[in-house]
């Protein structure tokens, strides 16, 4: 399949980021015992009055005004494309070791929190940068 062809199968898949994968409600975070969730991370900074600039899991999600996925055929291969607020694209991906096991949507579930993730080091940085101007 030509590069031309899987970009355009993938603008296909594209999806509304407000319909996207649903997250976790923060009362199911909780429940997680012995797990560190965001939700859990940003009660304990509230709880401790911490109020210097920072970045929070709203931020992250409002700097994502897109997403796309892809899934190689014939493998088990999930590609997140998440498209932030200035344009630029951080990528996310996840594969079953068993194929026996794949599942799209637990896939996308993966590979769109493993793009996710990476938002918070950039972010991190913008806000670092503006802080120390």
């Amino acid at each position: 399949m030509s590069l031309h062809a899987v970009l355009e199968d993938w603008r296909s898949l594209s999806l509304n980021p407000r319909a996207a994968v649903p997250r976790k409600p923060v009362e199911e975070e909780k429940q997680m015992v012995g797990q560190v969730t965001e939700g859990s991370i940003e009660q304990e900074i509230q709880n401790k009055g911490l109020t210097a600039p920072r970045l929070t899991p709203a931020d992250i999600d409002a700097s994502i005004v897109g997403e796309n996925y892809h899934v190689f055929p014939g493998t088990t291969l999930t590609i997140c494309m998440l498209t932030l607020r200035n344009g630029y694209h951080v990528t996310g991906e996840a594969a079953a070791a068993s194929p026996e096991n794949f599942d799209a949507a637990i896939g996308k579930k993966i590979a769109r929190d493993n793009a996710r993730n990476k938002i918070w080091a950039l972010e991190g940085y913008l806000l670092r940068s503006k802080l120390a101007a």
